[in-house]
């Protein structure tokens, strides 16, 4: 029964990726428009944020599709890292969007251009309402919300950046309706740029340490030492990995030195240690090797800059 939830809810979440897709290239088709017309900057840069975000979503359908895949012979984890890998993509499309914004903001400033304020504010209302209701539709679906997936995460991130952005146009639409001044557009295409590269840094960073099997967020080495240590019948432990199998399933490896015992004693040791790391770390994969002598391992794995093979 657990499985099948699982997999309805992943059904469910990969329809509400694939509605919100189309509905963004719906609206970045409007505000595309709308920007040429209205000869908007900030338009026309929420629109190809936006259309990033449509590419976004895009990836998080298909990544979330990928994950939920089991493991095969060929990929034996199965394509957990599917999911990290889009966003990792999309943060990293996202940085160099803002590079191409914040020097097109910046001929503009040395050239400002009249708009049509009237168009940017219902195009931006527009957006408010499109963005919310879509992020609503991905941090409000299923029991774990957007912060327990990387990928929705990313997706969510970028969804909220719009509405922001599409608040700060609808201001300076205001502020070019009552006084003029044209500056207020590319400066906002400015701060739009900023706000990318904001909500994208964090994504990055996470999604980049998972594809370097880097330690999973919020995990200390040492905790997870002691926590073994700890365990009645643990000796010492040494050789310890610790990764992320994709952006929530976590992975460990290490070798437990513990005394010449029956195999039945060794059996309950094993068992205690296995419910330390699910309970107190979340680590629901592990390969743990039981040695009676120290190995050569012991001496050398803890050493600084050194890597056990």
């Amino acid at each position: 029964m657990a499985h099948f939830h699982a997999h309805a809810h992943g059904k469910a979440t990969g329809k509400i990726l694939l509605g919100s897709l189309l509905v963004t290239l719906v609206f970045v088709a409007v505000e595309a428009i709308a920007g040429l017309r209205s000869h908007s900057l900030s338009l026309l840069s929420d629109a190809g944020h936006n259309f990033t975000d449509a590419f976004g979503l895009g990836l998080a359908a298909g990544g979330f599709y990928f994950a939920a895949k089991p493991g095969d012979q060929l990929r034996t984890f199965g394509y957990q890292r599917m999911g990290v890998l889009a966003a990792f993509l999309n943060a990293l499309l996202l940085v160099i969007l803002s590079g191409a914004l914040l020097w097109e903001s910046y001929l503009r400033l040395l050239n400002p251009e009249p708009v049509s304020e009237g168009t940017m504010l219902w195009v931006a209302a527009l957006g408010i309402v499109v963005n919310l209701v879509i992020a609503w539709s991905i941090g409000g679906h299923g029991h774990h919300g957007p912060d327990h997936d990387l990928n929705l995460r990313a997706a969510w991130i970028h969804q909220m950046g719009d509405a922001a952005s599409c608040v700060g146009i609808i201001v300076g639409a205001v502020i070019i309706r009552y006084t003029g001044w044209l500056k207020i557009d590319p400066i906002l295409s400015i701060v739009i740029s900023l706000v990318i590269v904001w909500t994208a840094w964090d994504i990055f960073k996470d999604s980049l340490n998972i594809l370097l099997e880097g330690l999973p967020k919020g995990l200390r080495l040492a905790d997870v030492t002691s926590g073994i240590r700890d365990v009645s019948g643990v000796i010492d432990v040494h050789d310890l990995h610790v990764w992320n199998l994709g952006a929530e399933e976590r992975a460990l490896s290490c070798h437990v030195l513990i005394e010449d015992v029956p195999p039945s004693a060794s059996e309950s040791i094993l068992r205690d240690v296995n419910c330390v790391l699910q309970e107190r770390f979340g680590i629901h994969h592990t390969t743990i090797q039981f040695e009676h002598t120290r190995c050569a391992l012991a001496d050398i794995s803890c050493a600084p800059g050194r890597k056990a093979y």
